[in-house]
């Protein structure tokens, strides 16, 4: 990232906030108000997380104009996030309206701690609102065509 780029981005986002409030910002002529993004998300925050602590990320149900769940993943900034099914860890889910919590406390007091990843959480959660699986697009094509079935032979190489 540019040093102008990363000068604004920390400015804008970090210390003056002003991605959370509506018309602070205008990128190509287009004001951003995060209320207006309605459609369903799903949001991760992790429980010891240095960089966005998960109340501040629950904060997106808040500012988002659409559903929001929200899932508090144990671990920190990165193994939270990282933690593949089968692995170790918690998450905390919350099955009413997550937007129905006025903090992130109360938030955390409603909801439900699960063991292992939340990976299948957010698997559920995209399945619901995914339409039907379809065929994988052909790979490759007359100048192009594919040497081998994946992931080639390359990944045995040493």
């Amino acid at each position: 990232m540019a040093r102008a780029a990363h000068s604004w981005y920390l400015r804008n986002t970090y210390v003056e906030n002003n991605l959370i409030r509506p018309g602070q910002i205008t990128l190509k002529g287009e004001t951003l108000d995060l209320g207006r993004i309605r459609q369903n998300t799903y949001a991760v925050g992790t429980e010891k997380d240095h960089i966005v602590p998960w109340d501040a990320a629950w904060r997106i149900t808040q500012l988002f104009g659409g559903e929001v769940r929200f899932v508090r993943a144990s671990s920190g900034h990165i193994a939270g996030i990282i933690n593949p099914p089968g692995g170790k860890g918690t998450y905390w889910t919350r099955e009413s309206s997550d937007a129905g919590a006025s903090s992130p406390e109360q938030w955390l007091q409603s909801a439900s701690r699960h063991e292992g990843s939340w990976w299948p959480d957010w698997t559920a959660w995209l399945s619901s609102r995914s339409g039907r699986k379809g065929a994988p697009p052909h790979m490759g094509g007359p100048k192009h065509p594919p040497l081998l079935d994946a992931p080639g032979t390359y990944v045995m190489e040493k």
